[in-house]
């Protein structure tokens, strides 16, 4: 029988590419979703509303690991009625799946949760796990998500903190609109453009998932990102380069707030900031990245 891993929050971008890449490896997925219950291409998606124990908690009864993917997206003004929201929906849900693993005859192996380099702030200090954190609310989101994770203490139960960086996939994710933008000759510098992005591939992160599921040895925190930031300047640059584009108008900060406030409606911070942050642990532990350059690896997903 194969081994059956649950993704919580699953539907979006992220859930998606790694619930085909584990059922590729020959894994049965449950996707909890907050829409109907239904079998549909490489997963079964079962409904739940991510705050209360319900019938979908006998998914978690008999798992191999459980991952969460659970939170309202932070692509969106920070109005107060969203930050409450931002924040309520990881803590619930986070709450509620360490209670429905306590309730099990058989918990999972391992319980993995999809956090954020956000907790490092806008810095341009090299960071890895250990470096110190930053300041402001996406911080402060970070801070309260991974203490909540960690506060249940879960016997049978390995935790394993990922903390993702700028993730690159096709059909979707951070990439798809920076790549309309530069076919549109808008891909420009953003802002000063020496914010950095601490990118990956999703062939990588789904790798990196994969042994936080399978690895008794992998726990605690670790950064989900490439051995290979770049500043926000050079990834425009490599991304216009693979698209063919020579050159576009940089976008200066004033413009990033007017456009982010009434075109995008999403929070300017978003595009203006960033952190330098390594996969130390990753690394250390031997892992193998398939994509360390950025241009081998556009390529790969926009060719």
């Amino acid at each position: 029988m194969a081994k059956k891993v649950v993704l919580a929050g699953g539907s979006g971008f992220l859930g998606q590419s790694l619930a085909e890449f584990l059922t590729a490896k020959g894994y049965d997925v449950i996707i909890l979703t907050r829409g109907e219950s239904q079998q549909k291409d490489h997963a079964r998606y079962v409904h739940w509303d991510a705050e209360q124990m319900g019938e979908w908690s006998a998914e978690i009864d008999g798992s191999y690991a459980v991952v969460n993917f659970t939170g309202k997206s932070v692509n969106c003004i920070y109005t107060k009625k969203n930050r409450a929201e931002i924040i309520s929906s990881r803590l619930r849900s986070v709450h509620v799946l360490a209670q429905a693993i306590l309730a099990c005859q058989s918990p999972p192996n391992a319980f993995i949760q999809a956090g954020s380099l956000a907790i490092f702030g806008d810095t341009k200090k090299l960071c890895d796990e250990d470096a110190p954190h930053g300041y402001g609310f996406s911080v402060d989101v970070c801070k309260q998500w991974e203490n909540a994770f960690f506060a249940e203490e879960l016997v049978a139960t390995r935790k394993v903190l990922l903390r993702i960086g700028f993730a690159l996939g096709k059909n979707g994710g951070a990439l798809e609109p920076l790549a309309k933008l530069v076919t549109y000759n808008l891909g420009g510098t953003v802002g000063s453009g020496e914010q950095y992005i601490s990118w990956l591939h999703v062939d990588d992160l789904n790798e990196m998932f994969l042994t936080a599921i399978e690895n008794e040895q992998c726990s605690g925190i670790y950064n989900a990102t490439g051995p290979t930031p770049v500043t926000n300047r050079e990834f425009m640059r490599v991304l216009r380069k693979v698209k063919k584009k020579r050159w576009a108008p940089p976008a200066p900060t004033p413009l990033v707030w007017l456009g982010a406030y009434l075109l995008m409606k999403t929070e300017p911070s978003l595009a203006l900031t960033g952190r330098n942050c390594i996969p130390k642990r990753f690394l250390d532990s031997g892992f193998r990245f398939r994509y360390t350059e950025l241009e081998p690896a556009l390529l790969d997903l926009l060719t």
